[in-house]
């Protein structure tokens, strides 16, 4: 018999999400995958899968699930109301589920989005290495779309866990309504005057209404270009704050275009993304310069962290077997345990 999760409510906007659809751009195909990829990968350790492995991104107001099969589940990410057969549980630590089951999320009392993983992880197909949703495209995740009432998911084989899991509370992020995200300048910051980069770097700006999946617009005080916003279009990474003829900026998020033809003043960096995935329209920024290099020391110590938390759980089940993810930083590989099955 398939196992299988249905959908009684779907929430405001609930997709399915992994770590992106990486290798594409090249051909036009966004990265997609989740916003706050940290999240992703604490839901899916708690419930023993690989940390990228696909699972539902909430968004402000969850869904209400009924369990077809007997399985773990872990939430992660804004502090969401989650109720097991309507008594309260909590996230960030595994959540055992028998068939018949009944699990509601409920609005977001902080932050914005949540990830639901579920044991073995959802039985969707690949599309282009990822079962991440790209809603613009209509491909990926379930059908393409975002989970409606009556949406039957499958759900893939998975080895039984042994012992609880729970995140240790030095991992759980605080995700506040103000931040200050830490930046790489450049690649174009010579395309804007002194005083425009020191707008940037000492001035709050708060998110508009204009904020999804693609992009972030902001708006505060007007930065000065010293000719024109327009250059010839060029790829556009996670984090990259365009500024275009208006003078405010816009940070592209996770389903932002492939190439973008607006002078970029930095990039925020890799660790601090999450915290930018968990704001919302009204919620202010402010931005902070760093090295580049402090930015690799932290993205690595990240990982680390992340290898030592599930090589500690692994150690309670049998067989188990340790897989290694190559991290490439300033040309040089490290070998960062991720898994261990």
């Amino acid at each position: 018999m398939t196992s299988y999760i249905s959908i009684l409510k779907p929430g405001l906007l609930t997709t399915l999400q992994d770590d992106g659809r990486r290798g594409k751009q090249q051909y036009g195909i966004p990265v997609s995958g989740a916003m706050d990829q940290y999240a992703l990968q604490l839901a899916n350790i708690l419930v023993g899968n690989h940390p990228q492995e696909a699972a539902l991104e909430i968004t402000l107001m969850g869904p209400t699930i009924k369990f077809c099969c007997s399985t773990h589940v872990g939430v992660a990410g804004g502090d969401f109301p989650i109720l097991l057969n309507g008594k309260a549980v909590a996230a960030y630590e595994g959540i055992r589920v028998n068939e018949g089951d009944i699990l509601s999320i409920g609005s977001a009392k902080r932050g914005c989005r949540a990830y639901l993983a579920i044991a073995g992880g959802f039985d969707v197909p690949l599309v282009m290495g990822s079962r991440a949703t790209y809603l613009r495209g209509g491909f990926g995740g379930f059908m393409g779309r975002q989970l409606k009432e009556g949406d039957e998911i499958p759900v893939k084989a998975s080895k039984e866990l042994k012992g609880s899991r729970k995140i240790p509370a030095a991992m759980i992020p605080d995700y506040v309504d103000s931040y200050t995200a830490r930046v790489i300048l450049g690649p174009e910051a010579h395309r804007f005057t002194a005083e425009g980069i020191d707008i940037f770097l000492s001035n709050t700006y708060r998110l508009t209404n204009q904020c999804d999946r693609m992009g972030y617009r902001l708006e505060g005080p007007v930065i000065n270009h010293t000719a024109g916003a327009d250059i010839i279009s060029g790829g556009i990474n996670l984090g990259a704050i365009q500024v275009p003829g208006h003078g405010n900026p816009i940070i592209m998020m996770a389903d932002r275009q492939t190439t973008g033809g607006y002078t970029k003043i930095a990039n925020v960096i890799s660790v601090d993304i999450p915290y930018l995935a968990q704001l919302r329209p009204g919620d202010t920024l402010r931005f902070k310069s760093i090295a580049l290099e402090t930015a690799h020391q932290m993205y690595i110590h990240q990982h680390e962290k992340i290898s030592e938390l599930i090589n500690e759980f692994e150690q309670n089940n049998v067989n188990s077997r340790p897989r290694y993810y190559s991290i490439k930083v300033n040309n040089k590989h490290y070998q960062v345990m991720v898994e261990a099955l």
